[in-house]
């Protein structure tokens, strides 16, 4: 008995923790921001547990039957947090004011749990047993749900599912401690078939995930959604219009098909093709492939490396036959080492010289990409780039983000690069932005491979002219400590939003 009383206490932890790293994945997948979204709802999510511990001394009757419906509120709520969320961010406004409404009315019910329980197996334990084992099971909850979520929970069953699999766990609690607690609840089969019934609904929530999900995803983008994909890291989907494939992460586009030879032939040629003898690449981020596929018009080269952090992204633009179609099957070269983890502390333990290097990772919109913007990174960067050989950064809109290009050429300037800031148009995104850096002095090239669309020799040197409109400005360099650059492009794009 004694087992399966803690055992409860085991699983509503986890449950608890569940919900509140599901609402803060999905506020940073779908607002940005990870440390933001992540440190409001825990705060939130904790204060809503005082809140909820506060409130269990006012009751006094009928203790079991009041903890078997808290389980099912928590079950039911919990369960289907991510479905409301994702169905509200795509059909209403709303979406911050249900996030925050949700956290803080599953946190109150959690913090009912603990306490009540207590209370209910105080005449089983003595006091000092009874506090000791339920926080240990508690905690031990705790770290098996951490570990759970982003291993196992995300990567194979999605925010959704993970939701209402954790929904029925508490479900599943509440049924239980109808059997536990018979002879404490006046009339247990009514408490039994209210379980039974949120059961019931949660699994017909389980069957119909998918369906949800895609019904969200078919809302929120304007064209019909061929791929979507939730991983540890990111939400991927890909949509197609006619002959326009698009790649969006966490509902930012990253490319277009029709257009993306413009952005991905000025991230590489202008560089590699300056690079006498080049033989050994690096690309950090770009794991569509896009980028090596422009590589691979160079025979000198003898490898080229990707460092990208999600196993999924390079999974899925290896074999996914549209997919490798795009990239025309980059990623499948025998000169491609494909390298899953984050590039900062890859860098630090990685000795190897490349003669040119492409950073292509998304915009600077939280901390966790801001470091890969700073001047520590690209120190860290500097030591693995050969004498002669060149680096370059995309490094966001000159127009629409103008203080963020130019506070990511200032970076790399303070980081000990010299640095040629150029620009394209790219009708998908409007003007974009490089910067390109060197040890040596540096000159465009005057010879580019055969045939590229866009890019040629006579209009490589014009990408480096700024009109007035475009031209730099005051900054701060981005460092590691306070990441500038984060809150320039968090003013710049609300502006823009605005």
């Amino acid at each position: 008995m004694a087992v399966v009383l803690f055992l409860s206490v085991f699983l509503i932890a986890a449950c608890g923790l569940i919900y509140e790293l599901i609402a803060g994945t999905l506020a940073s997948y779908l607002l940005g921001d990870s440390v933001l979204q992540f440190s409001t709802v825990i705060g939130s999510y904790l204060f809503a547990m005082g809140i909820g511990s506060w409130l269990s001394r006012f009751l006094d009757k009928a203790l079991v039957a009041r903890f078997i419906t808290i389980e099912l509120m928590v079950g039911l709520l919990g369960g289907f947090s991510s479905t409301i969320l994702f169905l509200a961010f795509t059909y209403t406004h709303a979406f911050q004011f249900l996030l925050y409404g949700m956290v803080i009315a599953i946190g109150i019910l959690v913090g009912l749990e603990i306490p009540l329980l207590m209370r209910i197996l105080r005449e089983r334990f003595n006091f000092k047993e009874l506090v000791a084992n339920v926080l240990t099971f508690d905690y031990l909850g705790a770290l098996g749900a951490s570990l759970l979520f982003p291993l196992i929970l995300v990567p194979k069953l999605g925010l959704v599912r993970s939701a209402i699999l954790f929904g029925l766990i508490n479900a599943g609690v509440a049924l239980w401690s109808t059997f536990l607690f018979k002879a404490h609840l006046p009339s247990p089969m009514v408490q039994r078939a209210a379980a039974i019934a949120v059961v019931l609904i949660l699994c017909g929530g389980l069957a119909t995930a998918d369906y949800i999900t895609d019904t969200a995803d078919a809302a929120l983008y304007s064209d019909e959604v061929i791929f979507a994909k939730t991983t540890p890291y990111q939400r991927m989907v890909v949509t197609k219009w006619k002959q326009d494939y698009r790649l969006y992460l966490n509902s930012h586009l990253q490319f277009s098909s029709r257009d993306e030879y413009r952005y991905h032939e000025s991230l590489v040629h202008p560089g590699l093709a300056s690079v006498a003898g080049a033989r050994h690449a690096l690309v950090l981020g770009g794991g569509d492939g896009l980028a090596v596929r422009e590589m691979l018009k160079y025979p000198g080269l003898q490898t080229i490396t990707m460092v990208d952090l999600d196993p999924e992204m390079t999974r899925q633009f290896s074999t996914h036959p549209l997919l490798v179609e795009l990239n025309s099957g980059s990623l499948k070269t025998s000169k491609l080492k494909i390298i899953n983890a984050d590039a900062f502390p890859w860098l630090e333990k990685d000795n190897s010289m490349f003669d040119f290097v492409v950073v292509d990772f998304p915009d600077p919109n939280n901390y966790s990409l801001g470091k890969l913007y700073t001047t520590a990174f690209y120190r860290l960067l500097r030591h693995h780039v050969a004498q002669n050989g060149v680096v370059v950064v995309q490094s966001t809109s000159p127009m629409f983000a103008r203080q963020s290009f130019w506070c990511i050429n200032e970076t790399m300037k303070q980081a000990g690069f010299k640095t040629y800031p150029f620009h394209v148009y790219v009708p998908s995104f409007g003007e974009w932005g490089y910067v390109l850096g060197a040890q040596v002095d540096w000159k465009p090239p005057t010879s580019l491979p055969a045939g590229l669309k866009f890019l040629t020799p006579a209009n490589v040197a014009s990408l480096f002219e700024f009109p007035p409109d475009l031209a730099p400005v005051a900054v701060e360099a981005n460092r590691l400590n306070d990441q500038t650059l984060v809150r320039y492009y968090e003013h710049e794009w609300r502006e823009i939003v605005r």
